[in-house]
């Protein structure tokens, strides 16, 4: 029954990331707002109605790759050791997913580039990293295990600012160095005293 359970799961998986990279494509070939859902779900090879059991519209497909990203990188964030400083944790966390997921490949620069043009995907971006951002704090409080409120927020908001910064630098390189090197860079620079 376990294995019956893990396929299906394993099959569920892959429709997501197939019916996000029909998304990604064709976004990136003719524009999000000459896309529909029933173009997406005909380049994935399922029907509308399969499109509607995975995604409630084409912006969430478009964002899947980062809304998977995020969840990631909370368990990362949660797996660290318990005796690591908050900011290292943070960070190892990051590398710990670059290094298993690797860099970001041009598709992604792709619906980035995107998110700026749309307000309707710009708008759905926002509320992922608002929900992260709730999410690093408490994987922060958790670990810290301390009483105070304002710390854990003001590091979740500062290392989400400088994952943002960073991802905005990598895609407006006309020649781009891997995502990875460019978020160390910012991270060094919030580390730095000023």
């Amino acid at each position: 029954m376990e294995s019956t359970a893990g396929l299906r799961e394993r099959k569920k998986a892959e429709t997501r990331q197939a019916v996000h990279e029909a998304a990604l494509r064709l976004c990136a070939e003719h524009g999000l707002d000459n896309v529909t859902v029933e173009a997406i779900a005909d380049a994935a090879n399922i029907s509308r109605r399969t499109f509607s059991n995975y995604f409630a519209g084409k912006e969430d497909a478009l964002l899947y790759g980062d809304e998977r990203r995020i969840r990631l990188l909370v368990e990362r964030i949660r797996s660290r050791p318990p005796e690591e400083p908050a900011w290292q944790a943070l960070r190892g966390a990051v590398r710990d997913l670059y290094s298993e997921l690797g860099d970001p490949d041009v598709a992604w620069a792709v619906r980035a580039r995107l998110a700026k043009q749309h307000p309707s995907l710009l708008a759905r971006q926002l509320a992922n990293h608002a929900a992260l951002e709730r999410d690093l704090v408490q994987a922060i409080t958790d670990r810290d295990g301390s009483t105070d409120t304002v710390r854990p927020r003001v590091l979740a908001a500062g290392f989400l600012v400088a994952l943002r910064i960073a991802t905005h630098l990598w895609t407006d390189e006309q020649e781009p160095r891997p995502l990875q090197e460019v978020m160390e860079q910012v991270l060094d620079q919030m580390s730095a005293p000023f």
